[in-house]
């Protein structure tokens, strides 16, 4: 299947102008479509599922998230990046691949002995049985098996910019998603039935990326030594801040789920389905702008300009995105259901974290996927004082003081991120002034 660039001569700014907007195009439809599917999902969840039940779903699909991080542990990031490197070689690109999938079977071990007893611990305090807790935890199994695969699954039809399978298959996903939900909620209105029926369609995702991808690289190889330790010495590098991450990064569940009620843990899960506007922006960002910055030469001006160009356009769309949800805050939490319609302040304040944490995270997936990374030693105290200093100001137990924590630790991290981005640009010794983007 021709990919959309392989149709457009790449000769002159509106060539590229118009290639730009076909993908954009593309993307930003399917990911429209994504994403109002899965608000419907979420919004059938949070109005059928009673607020304990709703909270310990909140905590399961948190530490789902959990643990996946602590299983790619920077497989992904460091696939992409060697990819980025050989991308037109279908057999040399398969084995980073089969490399990587081997890797992450056995990180993902290690996440589960970690994860779970975190996870039956916090759903044990809110008020869930013993029999509600495994039933919780075995209904995670599906989602986190399939999922580490999924994302490595995705790399070579990013490289090569072949976006309309990607899209077609996210939105038979969440559209299967959304049936096997609206099946099963209605009747039954438990935590884990909702988290099953959220994972299962991941086993059809991954049988259709199987075969976009076999079209881009051969990935039924042997795991290659070499490349297995070129993935783990980026691993290693990678590997302490993505674990910092998986707690920072999900900061407000964690403490108001230590410190708060069950009532806050609900809350700030309701919160969090309305966000998912964000995801358009993450999906159009992993898949059209991270991989075609891994590509590019190492060129500093050609680096800088694409960089900071990136950041000036994120930061303008999400100034948008949160005078919109101040105007319409109202209207917004309407959707949520009684329960949560007092949540005005709340819900800009969720949304500005938010957009924050997506702006640091923009950076820091620019450059990991160029096969940098900030040093564990130098990341991790600073962001664990930024947490405690914020945390000392500020009310934790209550839902707006974390929302508010959630703000400056987010802001930290975005001055963090940009600084060591520009930083390890300027430090690019390589310097072709002929070479252009791709």
């Amino acid at each position: 299947m021709k990919t959309i660039t392989q149709n457009i001569p790449a000769t002159s700014k509106y060539t590229k102008a118009l290639e730009w907007g076909k993908l954009i195009t593309i993307t930003g439809s399917a990911q429209l479509i994504v994403q109002l599917i899965g608000f419907l999902s979420a919004i059938i969840v949070i109005r059928l599922l009673p607020t304990k039940e709703y909270a310990l779903y909140t905590l399961a699909n948190t530490m789902l998230g959990t643990m996946i991080l602590l299983a790619d542990g920077g497989i992904s990031t460091g696939v992409m990046s060697q990819g980025g490197k050989i991308w037109k070689d279908r057999e040399k690109l398969g084995l980073v691949i089969a490399t990587g999938l081997d890797l992450r079977k056995k990180f993902a071990i290690g996440s589960l002995i970690v994860a779970i007893p975190i996870l039956l611990y916090l759903l044990l305090h809110h008020g869930a049985s013993w029999l509600m807790a495994i039933l919780i935890t075995l209904s995670l199994i599906p989602a986190f098996f399939t999922s580490l695969s999924g994302t490595l699954l995705e790399v070579a039809p990013k490289l090569k910019q072949d976006i309309a399978p990607l899209q077609k298959i996210q939105v038979g996903t969440n559209a299967l998603r959304l049936v096997l939900i609206g099946l099963t909620i209605f009747t039954f209105p438990w935590a884990y039935l909702a988290v099953l029926a959220s994972g299962l369609p991941q086993i059809w995702a991954n049988l259709q990326l199987r075969k976009t991808s076999f079209n881009y690289a051969n990935f039924k190889q042997q795991p290659d030594p070499a490349i297995r330790k070129d993935i783990l010495e980026f691993v290693k590098r990678i590997l302490p801040g993505a674990i910092y991450y998986c707690a920072s990064g999900q900061i407000t569940i964690w403490l108001i789920s230590i410190f708060g009620s069950t009532t806050s843990v609900a809350q700030v899960g309701a919160l969090g389905r309305l966000v998912m506007v964000l995801g358009i922006f993450n999906v159009l960002f992993s898949t059209l702008i991270s991989p075609r910055f891994a590509r590019l030469p190492n060129n500093r001006k050609v680096l800088l300009s694409n960089y900071l160009k990136i950041q000036v356009i994120l930061f303008a769309l999400m100034a948008i995105l949160i005078i919109m949800v101040w105007q319409f805050s109202t209207q917004i939490l309407w959707v949520l259901g009684p329960a949560y319609i007092n949540l005005k302040k709340e819900v800009v304040l969720n949304i500005g974290g938010s957009c924050l944490g997506l702006i640091a995270g923009s950076s820091f997936s620019l450059y990991t996927h160029r096969g940098w990374a900030i040093k564990p030693i130098i990341l991790i105290p600073l962001s664990i004082s930024a947490i405690a200093v914020s945390a000392s100001l500020i009310d934790i137990s209550t839902l707006h003081g974390i929302l508010l924590l959630n703000i400056y630790v987010a802001s930290f991290e975005v001055i963090m991120h940009m600084a060591y981005s520009i930083i390890m640009i300027k430090n690019v010794k390589i310097s072709n002034e002929g070479d252009v983007a791709t």
